[in-house]
């Protein structure tokens, strides 16, 4: 699909406040509610836009510590790879989780929980029984200078 201006202010304002109303969005973005609509219907089914979410506080729902943790595998193999993959989708406390590149270690996974007696748990019961998981290195985050989900769109 390609995008047009106007497109690109539609995925922008909806990315700064996805509960604006499609009158707000077509007042903003200079269109009519029905254009307007119908031009979010279309980047919803291209699949520009994935879904809708709402972002809460952990730190007042006693998620206070978040940890980067960088995981080693102890094969190569497409396998190993996809069977941690599965498991470690099924592991709340894992906020994100990447493959990379130019490190020791093979994955690097963003992590929340209450407090380190709860990541200790996490760690020990959890993350270091998967299976091919080789190593294992945790860092506390400190202070959380950026955090957005915002793309640059006007890079595009």
């Amino acid at each position: 699909m390609q995008l047009d201006r106007t497109d690109k202010r539609i995925l922008h304002e909806l990315q700064l406040d996805a509960r604006i109303s499609n009158q707000e969005l077509a007042d903003k973005v200079g269109l009519s509610p029905s254009p307007c609509l119908r031009r979010v219907r279309q980047l919803e089914e291209a699949g520009l836009i994935k879904g809708y979410a709402t972002e809460l506080d952990a730190s007042k729902l006693g998620l206070k510590l978040m940890a980067i943790v960088q995981v080693a595998m102890d094969r190569h193999t497409p396998d190993r790879f996809e069977q941690f993959e599965a498991a470690i989708r099924l592991l709340p406390q894992v906020l994100e989780c990447i493959m990379i590149t130019g490190q020791s270690a093979d994955y690097q996974l963003k992590v929340l929980v209450k407090d380190m007696d709860e990541y200790q748990d996490f760690l020990l019961n959890k993350l270091t029984r998967l299976n091919g998981v080789s190593d294992v290195r945790s860092s506390f985050v400190l202070r959380q200078v950026v955090s957005t989900s915002v793309l640059p769109l006007d890079t595009l």
